[in-house]
């Protein structure tokens, strides 16, 4: 068998059906679709609306789209998805469906993974204008997290779901979030050897770019996830150019002011020192536009190309090239963050044009 460059996992988010939380909180039918259709471009040049092209205007619940993304996935060199996976505490989950039923039926035969999402729901992370709590991240001890591992032990042990190590990969969104989580690692790891597994790889997620990586590493994590969407941001922007962004904020009231070229941005979403360590998993961005959600007050990265993205993949595979098989792992930050404009699946501008880049550097 052919080796590839590299193991690119794809994380996916399955909120495209409706749930009563949703309904609830945005009003009756509410998907992200609903956030995606009402989009409109708020200066020039700005890409937006976004439509989809060939999977369309997808309800997760349809077994035949999910078979159609993983057969797309496959095509273009993509390992598999690992699913945003909601456990709030006290059992309590959300968007659940689409991955129990890919559990349930066996299909797509296609491997996966899943990503803890503990994060607190705020408003206006999710398309509301004011940033209340809907629904809170909750720790409440040893039985609560013996509940969650008994929950998703029949994914663990599934044929499809993704190893590492011959471990079960299992990514932590925010790994700081609490010393909870410390225990909460240590009795997932005590209870995968006690139900016939050699253990968790554990990945701690890293986005916040106050902390380093060795802060996430030293919660016991066994790699760590790296995504830098807003490195040049924080980090590389000059004091004239932040002064000039917050004027133009002030007397155009646009989101223009938010807006960066996604080939200036790109240049430093990879940390080569970092990055080529071990168990560094590097993340590859396609694209970032928050408006469709947050309004003006949303980022843009402008001007995403095909051919800019072929040149962050390369850059990604190149940094992982020298690491052993099992880890030359690469993360999408999403095949379908569609409100987020941060997404693999075809639109009706590019096609498959994203996909095809992909593979280009992959196989």
């Amino acid at each position: 068998m052919m080796k590839k460059e590299a193991r690119v996992i794809a994380l996916y988010l399955p909120q495209y059906h409706p749930i009563p939380e949703n309904d609830k909180w945005w009003g009756k039918g509410f998907t992200e679709w609903t956030n995606v259709g009402k989009a409109k471009a708020l200066f020039r040049g700005h890409y937006q609306p976004r439509i989809p092209a060939d999977l369309g205007y997808y309800d997760l619940r349809v077994s035949e789209t999910r078979i159609a993304q993983a057969e797309m996935a496959k095509e273009y060199g993509v390992e598999g998805f690992c699913y945003w996976h909601y456990w709030f505490g006290n059992g309590k989950r959300l968007i659940e469906r689409p991955f129990n039923e890919v559990i349930a039926s066996g299909e797509p035969d296609f491997p996966f993974c899943l990503a803890w999402a503990n994060e607190t729901w705020k408003g206006f992370d999710h398309g509301l204008k004011n940033r209340n709590v809907l629904i809170e991240q909750l720790y409440p001890g040893v039985e609560d997290y013996k509940a969650h591992f008994y929950e998703v032990l029949p994914a663990l042990k599934d044929k499809r779901y993704i190893k590492v190590d011959g471990k079960p990969l299992f990514m932590i969104y925010k790994p700081l979030a609490s010393s909870e989580v410390l225990v909460f690692i240590d009795v997932w790891r005590k209870l995968a050897i006690e139900n016939g597994l050699i253990g968790i790889h554990f990945v701690g997620h890293h986005n916040d770019l106050t902390n380093k990586i060795e802060d996430i590493q030293r919660t016991g994590v066994d790699a760590v996830n790296t995504t830098r969407l807003n490195n040049y941001l924080i980090n590389h922007r000059s004091i004239r150019e932040k002064l000039f962004s917050r004027i133009k904020k002030i007397f155009l009231g646009t989101a223009a002011a938010y807006a960066i070229p996604y080939r200036l941005m790109s240049k430093y979403f990879l940390v080569p020192k970092e990055d080529r360590q071990e168990f560094v998993y590097p993340s590859i961005i396609p694209g970032w536009d928050h408006t469709a959600r947050s309004g003006r007050e949303g980022m843009v990265l402008t001007n995403s190309k095909p051919e800019y993205f072929e040149t962050h993949v390369k850059e990604a595979v190149d940094l992982v090239k020298e690491k052993d098989e099992e880890h030359k792992i690469i993360f999408i930050k999403s095949w379908n963050e569609w409100a987020e404009g941060n997404y693999m699946e075809p639109d009706l501008k590019w096609g498959l044009k994203y996909l095809e880049a992909l593979k280009r550097q992959l196989i």
